[in-house]
């Protein structure tokens, strides 16, 4: 099975603990099968068994409490 990698931007993490919340939501998507956040660029690498739709990461991002940056 093929593994999808994209990198996003999110917006608003200032610490390990946004680091650490944001990791959880997007690691909590069905399918997502790595998170790696970098703090000081803000830049989130999901790796998934399939397409995840951008509103479905956009939502689970807000969850954590930050953006997805357009």
């Amino acid at each position: 099975m093929s593994t999808l990698t994209r990198t996003h931007r999110v917006t608003g993490m200032t610490c390990e603990h946004c680091v650490r919340a944001v990791e959880q939501e997007l690691a909590a998507i069905p399918g997502v099968t790595a998170v790696h956040v970098e703090l000081a660029t803000g830049d989130v690498t999901v790796s998934s068994t399939h397409e995840i739709a951008r509103d479905e990461l956009a939502a689970a991002v807000d969850e954590a409490g930050y953006q997805l940056a357009s």
